[in-house]
C-alpha cells in the first residue's frame, strides 16, 4: 500500500467529544448500529456552498471514512474531502442554540443566515 493510498482511506474532517456523544445518543434512540454520520458540501444557498449532514446507512464508491470509536463513524464523499479538511463537527447544547455546528477553516466567508459559504 502506498502513502498515497492511505490518505486517501481518511479525511481531516474532526468530531469533538460532544459531537460524538450526540451521534452516538442519536443512532441508540434509532435503535441502529449500521448509521455513519454523513457531511456532505452541495452547491446552493446564497454563498455558493451548504452543508449537508445526515445519518447514512449508505458507503458509496469514493466515500472516504474516520472512525472515532464506539460505533461512530463520519462518512464524506471524495468531491466534499477539498472543501471540509481541517473542518470540525461539534454539538452546541445551550440556551441561545442547539444543534450540530461546522467550524471550516476552509470557508472564505458566509451568508448572514449561516447556512452557506464560499
Amino acid at each position: 500500500m502506498t502513502d498515497s493510498a492511505v490518505e486517501t482511506d481518511t479525511h481531516g474532517v474532526a468530531l469533538t467529544e460532544a459531537a460524538s456523544n450526540k451521534v452516538r445518543s442519536l443512532m441508540s434512540q434509532e435503535g441502529r448500529d449500521d448509521l455513519r454520520l454523513r457531511l456532505a458540501v452541495q452547491p446552493g444557498g446564497c454563498s455558493g456552498l451548504i452543508y449537508q449532514l445526515y445519518f447514512d446507512e449508505r458507503f458509496l464508491d469514493g466515500d472516504v471514512s474516520r472512525d472515532f470509536g464506539e460505533g461512530v463513524e463520519v462518512v464524506v464523499d471524495k468531491m466534499s474531502v477539498p472543501y471540509l479538511e481541517g473542518a470540525s463537527i461539534d454539538f452546541e447544547d445551550t440556551i441561545e442554540k442547539q444543534g450540530f455546528t461546522i467550524d471550516n477553516p476552509n470557508a472564505e466567508g458566509s451568508c448572514a443566515c449561516g447556512d452557506s459559504f464560499h
